[in-house]
């Protein structure tokens, strides 16, 4: 396998400290804020703030809870002690059982909303705190906890009354979302909740062929439809099966494809646009988990080493655009650029 960085471990060490400097940026900065809320009367007009106590920052509420799951992540990773104390600081003061009721009062009221990304996104970091030796991080795992119950709920009836999935690349993507759902409820010991997302994704993609991926990406995806549904199979699937259904469904796949190639974004300012930077990062870390269940067989070294010799452009122009002051990539970046780093040094 060609590695996407000398050392991915070593690439960590030194983007770790930096990277809590982004989540600190992004928690203490209210506005602008995108809050999704529908209005119900002229005087339902309430602040992110009071909707969202736990999760107003970070430009809106999925990427406060991502960024708050990287914040989580870094301070179980090791950072810096004075970034530590400050980071753990602001967690605490968002991450109590009193803010997390509203947020999850928000979340049964509005049962489609931040569906299926922010509910995955919640679930991981509950997971991630909950599975943690650090006591404090343990703590806001068990306040999370409530909301977890939520998200399986809801997923449940989303994915019991839902014919189709949702193919595109982006928030509404299905494949992702159950995905993260997937590995979170795992992580947690959820089995009812992770069996819900497996029976979803073999009814919504198991007979898939032949996916278009030539016709990736539309010009502001920050997810590739077509890795992001075999992401997902490569979970559900045993090895051998996995291959078989990877064969057919991104048949005769060259270095040259379109799904492979690496994106360059001409005006960072633009949120729509600045998507194609995190579209490097999430398909980098989707090419590594698939060329890795590629590999537990011996029919799929061939296909494998070409997603892994595709790997080190799409990771690197990745990792280079969380490097900016611009607020359109800078509040989501860092936590894509981390989870591929994490799914390399795995």
């Amino acid at each position: 396998m060609n590695a996407p960085t000398p050392d991915p471990a070593a690439r960590m060490d030194a983007l770790a400290n930096h990277y809590a400097g982004i989540v600190l940026d992004n928690l203490s900065r209210p506005y602008p804020f995108a809050s999704h809320h529908v209005e119900t009367s002229p005087a339902d007009r309430p602040s992110p703030r009071e909707l969202h106590p736990a999760f107003y920052t970070s430009f809106d509420w999925h990427s406060c809870v991502h960024m708050t799951w990287l914040g989580v992540t870094l301070i179980e990773y090791g950072i810096d002690a004075g970034l530590d104390a400050r980071l753990r600081a602001v967690l605490a003061a968002n991450l109590t059982s009193e803010n997390l009721a509203v947020e999850g009062a928000y979340l049964l009221a509005n049962r489609s909303w931040e569906r299926p990304y922010g509910w995955a996104w919640l679930v991981r970091l509950a997971a991630t705190a909950a599975a943690s030796e650090d006591g404090q991080l343990g703590k806001w795992g068990a306040a999370l906890d409530p909301l977890v119950d939520m998200v399986a709920g809801l997923a449940a009836d989303w994915t019991d009354k839902a014919e189709y999935p949702v193919r595109h690349g982006l928030h509404t993507n299905a494949a992702f979302g159950l995905g993260l759902m997937l590995d979170a409820f795992r992580t947690l010991g959820r089995d009812q909740a992770a069996a819900v997302c497996e029976l979803a994704a073999l009814r919504w993609f198991r007979r898939d062929t032949g996916w278009p991926g030539g016709w990736e990406m539309s010009g502001q995806d920050f997810l590739s439809p077509g890795l992001s549904e075999a992401d997902l199979m490569a979970r559900v699937l045993g090895p051998d099966s996995f291959t078989s259904w990877f064969d057919a469904f991104l048949p005769g796949l060259t270095p040259d494809a379109r799904i492979l190639a690496p994106y360059t974004v001409t005006d960072e300012s633009d949120g729509y646009l600045a998507h194609l930077n995190g579209l490097n990062l999430t398909r980098a870390g989707q090419l590594l988990r698939i060329s890795r269940a590629l590999r537990r067989t011996s029919d799929g070294g061939a296909t494998a080493a070409v997603l892994e010799n595709a790997l080190p452009p799409l990771l690197e122009a990745g990792l280079d655009a969380v490097m900016t002051d611009e607020f359109m990539s800078s509040h989501w970046l860092a936590s894509f650029a981390w989870d591929a780093l994490a799914s390399a040094r795995r």
